[in-house]
């Protein structure tokens, strides 16, 4: 019996271990032996040790040494903004469905619905909406600056979108665990004259606390991996003011003239290391609050 349980369980995990290996642990094994090397992606890589971190992180004179702190500047600038939002805005509009208004459910699928949509053709869309010459908000809004080339709304356009796009998941998460929260604390709470407020923070906060720890990880590094947004709605501009660190990591590796894909590599390692370091820390101060 013993023998057919583990034959099962090698059946049910065996497929998701192959892509994993696949897919992710040889690409990452892979990049992690090209950041230590100078490498044109045609000829042999030339093994230099560390001197593309060297370059990027110490060496205040390279070009790759601004790249990666405009960059990675611009990336956690992005992702102060945007994570927090996309947590509790969808936690919001889920507490507001679970009350079931009528049309609960229509609300919640079209919601979800962006989700579906894939990155391209959710900047498509939003291009052309906030379009100066020809977009339908500048007609009815009356705007008479680009938003898309003005700071500080570059940046707010790319949130405000990044939340239309992804609040969808997190959303229909929230939904179902809210459906978990025991009535019978909510009911006693309302008895003992505990407002909509506190019974959130009090009652129904700490019993979706590992939902909300699992949307919180997953959508740190999710915006961490921020591209499509900078680049197909506001180029990174104006000024490089939005060019996050996967726009250098991509212009580095394929972009024009030579490829450096040793130091793209570097660049992805470290962003790496930075989203392990916050999904880390977010987890331990998860689990000492649980004490």
């Amino acid at each position: 019996m013993k023998k057919k349980i583990n034959l099962w369980t090698l059946l049910f995990i065996g497929p998701y271990f192959i892509l994993f290996i696949i897919f992710f642990l040889i690409p990452a094994v892979f990049g992690i032996a090209v950041s230590f090397t100078e490498w044109d992606m045609y000829n042999t890589p030339e093994f230099i040790g560390v001197s593309n971190y060297n370059k990027i992180l110490f060496d205040s004179s390279s070009i790759y040494y601004d790249q990666f702190r405009i960059g990675m500047g611009n990336t956690i600038l992005f992702v102060l903004f945007a994570v927090p939002l996309c947590v509790f805005v969808p936690l919001l509009i889920a507490v507001l469905l679970n009350m079931k208004p009528r049309g609960h459910r229509l609300f919640q699928s079209v919601l979800y619905m962006p989700t579906l949509f894939s990155i391209s053709a959710v900047m498509i869309i939003w291009s052309f909406l906030l379009s100066l010459s020809y977009g339908p908000f500048k007609t009815w809004f009356d705007m008479s600056i680009d938003l898309k080339s003005t700071q500080p709304w570059a940046w707010i356009c790319i949130i405000g979108v990044t939340i239309w796009w992804c609040m969808g998941s997190n959303m229909v998460i929230y939904v179902a665990a809210l459906n978990g929260v025991p009535q019978e604390q909510l009911e006693a709470a309302t008895i003992d004259g505990a407002g909509a407020v506190i019974r959130l923070f009090k009652i129904v906060i700490p019993n979706i606390r590992f939902q909300l720890l699992f949307t919180t990880i997953t959508t740190i590094v999710a915006q961490f991996n921020i591209y499509g947004q900078s680049l197909m709605l506001t180029g990174g501009g104006p000024n490089n003011s939005t060019k996050v660190l996967m726009m250098y990591i991509q212009e580095n590796a394929f972009g024009t003239g030579i490829s450096n894909a040793g130091m793209s590599s570097a660049m992805a390692i470290l962003m790496g290391l930075v989203i392990m370091l916050v999904s880390t820390v977010q987890f331990i101060m998860n689990r000492r609050s649980e004490r």
